[in-house]
């Protein structure tokens, strides 16, 4: 089949992969034709252009900026995006037919361009629903319900859900959410389709003691690592007040990798604290970030306490991958807690209480002799549940029908 991916989350470097990369290199080895379209922010100063990713095609559309910037920006460039993906896909693929549209949340604002190649091409469509906007931004307080903004995202979330002949989601708390407060979708498009990558084949690694003399980590601590964004959606104060709680303690150490809009209420905590056991890095080279999280002891996971919604981050995998545990920090509603149940790979323990964030820490310490065997329980658990080609078959299965 000629396929079709519309994302946000499509890397420029080569050497920089993710579940949609990964989804779409499963695709291409059965045999199918791959394209894909995704933004290249202002920033790039960049032009629109198709350029291969790892063989794929990419039409890399540009765009004003939609990550890493404030939230006015982020609004703009949004609501622009219908327009400008729909005018570069005229002009760079109008020769090109596709059987299968994949394209995932977020944004919830392609729904146009969905509309566009559904009517057209007569495509099949399919939502890789990540993101289920914009009741997370009521959530967290980034969005006033029932405000004209609100209500104009709405209807757009729902005009998506209503154009998708299937609907993925990534848990069945995550799908019985969607079903809920969606009732007018037909539940039999509806079906559990979590994140998924290709498991890394583990390379010769440098000692963990080597790891640990480079940043400056203690060889007897307990290492404890979070990558990935620091935004609104992580919940950073709680972060930070977990950080403050164990600040100086010379038997535990916290390694924090990532970037984002709170990543400097983090960087003003440490220079007003100067804590010796805590170091923030906005940047780590992908192939340099994976060893130092394979030396830790334990990955960390935030989640705003205020969500309603079951979120899944895909941090979990990428742990997973790298056969560490995982501390899951986040709220009550998530499912998270119930797939790390079931993986036997780590502990979860609810944003915002600091009395059994506290407990849990202490139960960690208390366990460490075991922390290597939930780090091979999550490897094990992913190679049989979320490997990428359980994604693929779940999407072909309506193909083969």
């Amino acid at each position: 089949m000629n396929i079709l991916l519309v994302t946000l989350a499509y890397p420029e470097d080569e050497k920089q992969t993710n579940l949609y990369t990964d989804l779409m290199s499963e695709f291409k080895k059965n045999g199918h034709d791959i394209t894909v379209v995704c933004q290249r922010e202002r920033r790039h100063k960049k032009q629109t252009e198709i350029t291969p990713h790892q063989t794929i095609p990419v039409l890399r559309v540009r765009t004003g900026n939609i990550t890493k910037t404030n939230i006015i920006e982020k609004g703009i460039s949004t609501l622009l995006l219908e327009a400008q993906f729909i005018k570069a896909i005229k002009k760079h693929l109008r020769n090109k037919k596709f059987d299968l549209v994949l394209y995932s949340t977020p944004p919830i604002t392609l729904e146009k361009v969905i509309r566009f190649l559904k009517v057209n091409q007569e495509s099949m469509t399919y939502l890789l629903l990540k993101d289920i906007f914009p009741q997370n931004a009521v959530d967290i307080g980034l969005l006033q319900e029932n405000s004209i903004i609100h209500k104009y995202f709405k209807k757009k979330e729902k005009a998506l859900y209503n154009l998708s002949d299937v609907i993925g989601c990534m848990s069945e708390g995550n799908k019985q959410f969607l079903i809920k407060h969606n009732p007018e979708i037909d539940k039999r498009k509806v079906e559990v389709n979590p994140n998924t990558i290709i498991p890394t084949i583990m390379k010769t690694i440098s000692p963990h003691s080597k790891i640990r003399e480079q940043f400056n980590i203690p060889q007897d601590a307990l290492f404890f690592i979070y990558g990935g964004n620091l935004g609104k959606p992580q919940g950073i104060d709680f972060l930070i007040s977990s950080l403050n709680m164990y600040k100086n303690h010379e038997d535990i150490f916290f390694l924090i990798v990532g970037s984002g809009t709170e990543y400097t209420k983090i960087q003003k905590f440490l220079e007003m604290n100067k804590p010796m056991n805590i170091r923030l890095e906005a940047y780590m080279p992908k192939e340099q970030y994976d060893e130092v999280v394979r030396a830790a002891d334990i990955g960390l996971i935030y989640l705003d306490e205020r969500f309603t919604i079951p979120n899944i981050p895909s941090r979990l995998t990428a742990y997973m991958d790298n056969s560490i545990p995982v501390l899951a920090v986040a709220d009550k509603n998530t499912d998270l807690k119930d797939i790390i149940h079931d993986a036997r790979c780590g502990y979860y323990t609810p944003s915002g209480n600091e009395i059994l964030f506290k407990e849990t820490i202490e139960k960690i310490k208390n366990e460490r002799e075991s922390l290597k065997n939930l780090g091979e329980n999550g490897r094990q658990y992913l190679e049989h549940y979320f490997h990428v080609s359980r994604s693929y078959e779940k999407i072909m299965k309506h193909f083969n029908r």
